[in-house]
């Protein structure tokens, strides 16, 4: 049996790398701990001018990257002004008013008032204005009718009552007895 032999083959043997002591472990940590700190941007970039990155404008100066806009702003509406396009609200829906509030409320419609005035004046309305009576005078029977309200035609009844007064009148003879 052949053993084998204990000559080095080839190369030499590599020596083992240093063990690193714990006083240098810690120093390469605060290294990488300070380097790690420095990410970011230098402190107070924004108030130096940079001076190797000039851009050219129009005007060839520098400007400050502070300073904002410097046109003018009117303080005076002049001429046309580009209105935005405004939102329209959604339509809210009316409260339902009852019959009696709805009727009330068109008894005191000042516009039918005035428009009633100028017929019986004998002026003649324009069509939309005529339109808007016979409507507003429609919608005033609709609710009377639904509120059981008849229209007092008193005229008739006063003339009847002044009848009978008369003949109650001429039949008794005395007139004092009648009022």
């Amino acid at each position: 049996m052949n053993q084998p032999s204990k000559a080095p083959r080839g190369k030499a043997a590599t020596p083992k790398t240093k063990k690193k002591s714990r006083v240098e472990l810690d120093q390469e940590a605060r290294e990488r701990k300070r380097l790690k700190k420095r990410r970011g941007l230098a402190s107070g970039s924004r108030t130096q001018v940079e001076s190797g990155k000039q851009k050219h404008s129009a005007s060839g100066e520098a400007k400050d990257p502070r300073i904002g806009s410097k046109t003018p702003v009117p303080l005076l509406v002049e001429g046309k002004v580009k209105a935005k396009p405004q939102i329209k609200p959604k339509a809210v829906a009316k409260p339902r008013l009852t019959p009696e509030e709805e009727l009330a409320k068109l008894e005191n419609d000042e516009r039918l008032d005035a428009l009633l005035d100028r017929i019986d004046d004998g002026e003649t309305l324009s069509a939309e204005d005529q339109a808007y009576v016979d409507q507003t005078l429609d919608r005033i029977d609709a609710l009377m009718e639904q509120l059981g309200i008849e229209l007092g035609d008193d005229d008739d009844d006063e003339e009847e009552e002044k009848q009978e007064d008369i003949l109650k009148l001429l039949k008794s003879g005395n007139p004092k007895d009648v009022f």
